[in-house]
């Protein structure tokens, strides 16, 4: 079975590497906040293209602390999209702000930025866009409306490393940037981890003390903080990882073209291509009305396949009723049709071409 994702192959291409930085962590001695942690938000934030960047415990909190570095805090309303994984309003509610969703445009299955100023209400404080499956948003457009408004844009890059718009990595366009390093994400750790990134020396310096219990001085909180760190393992294994990282989306796009070389568009749809703009090719969503017997038919064919996700975040039996939101239409109905296939820069071309052969034989049938 080829499976829809495997962190474990990146391991495998990298394990040299990846063991020797291991081991110099371990030898060190010192295992939270030290020299690897240093070294890697240097050189992630000179990937993206900001001045500061500031490793965090996962990608959930790079969002809440980059929201409250930025500002927000209870009662704020923060727009975003419910096509997104949970962890985007649950970041919103962990810091006691309001998510208020807008619905996505088809052509990018991002937020439409269309439909955001009619939710935009006296409360409302920032907007956070989801580039989502590694399709940037339209974040300029974005960008607009928010300073129209005076507010404030946090992107959600955790599907996005090294996403572009024009010749600019996503990141580097709003006052701050969340980043996952979860082991799926095309730059995974082996483990938790994450990243807020921004331009903005004053919000760097804030989610700086937000991370360690609102700490400038050790053991004294002036602000009141959290624990968020990412340890000293995880910085080494991500620095072995992101030099690599151009080669393997530049293979995630060539497994796409592949992909989407078999693809009809009666049957089956590929997701659409958006002029000006570098898919990071997290995930490769197709959208199918028969998913289910699709996907048991790629089943038969030893082709793994995922959905994400199965419910919008609306739809979650936790959410339900209590999240102000304008129509969804464009949601709900990309909900009921997507489905994921395999897409990881380690794909053989065998495996490649058994699921390109088994599209064709889905659509011919």
């Amino acid at each position: 079975m080829i499976l829809p994702a495997n962190p474990g192959a990146q391991y495998q291409a990298h394990r040299e590497q990846i063991d020797q930085a291991i081991r110099k962590v371990l030898d060190s001695g010192w295992y939270i906040l030290g020299d690897s942690v240093k070294e890697f938000e240097r050189a992630f934030a000179h990937y993206i293209g900001v001045s500061e960047c500031v490793g965090v415990a996962n990608g959930t909190d790079a969002v809440a602390l980059a929201l409250r570095g930025c500002g927000i805090g209870p009662g704020d309303e923060v727009i975003t999209v419910s096509h997104s994984a949970v962890a985007t309003v649950a970041a919103i509610e962990m810091i006691g702000a309001v998510p208020v969703f807008v619905d996505i445009e088809p052509s990018t299955r991002c937020m439409d930025p269309q439909k955001i100023a009619a939710q935009i209400s006296p409360r409302t404080r920032a907007i956070v866009p989801v580039h989502i499956y590694g399709q940037p948003a339209r974040i300029e457009e974005i960008l607009h409306i928010a300073r129209t408004h005076s507010l404030k844009v946090i992107e959600d890059c955790a599907q996005a490393h090294g996403a572009m718009v024009g010749s600019r990595r996503v990141g580097s366009f709003g006052d701050a940037a969340a980043f996952s390093f979860y082991p799926t994400k095309n730059l995974g750790a082996i483990g938790d981890g994450g990243a807020v990134v921004t331009n903005l020396k004053p919000v760097a310096e804030s989610v700086r003390m937000l991370q360690q219990y609102g700490w400038k001085s050790r053991y004294v909180s002036d602000i009141a903080g959290v624990n968020s760190r990412l340890d000293e393992l995880q910085a080494a294994i991500l620095s072995v990882k992101l030099p690599y990282l151009d080669q393997d989306n530049a293979r995630r796009r060539a497994v796409a073209e592949r992909y989407r070389a078999s693809i009809d568009g009666e049957r089956l749809q590929a997701p659409p291509v958006v002029e000006d703009t570098t898919h990071a090719m997290h995930l490769f969503v197709v959208e199918c009305p028969e998913r289910e017997a699709f996907r048991d038919f790629l089943t038969q064919q030893g082709v793994g396949t995922s959905i994400q996700y199965p419910f919008a975040i609306h739809q979650q039996p936790a959410y339900q009723g209590r999240i102000r939101s304008g129509a969804l239409v464009e949601t709900e109905t990309l909900y009921e049709r997507v489905v994921s296939l395999p897409m990881f820069p380690e794909l053989a071309e065998v495996a490649v071409d058994q699921v390109c052969q088994a599209l064709r034989e889905w659509q011919s049938k």
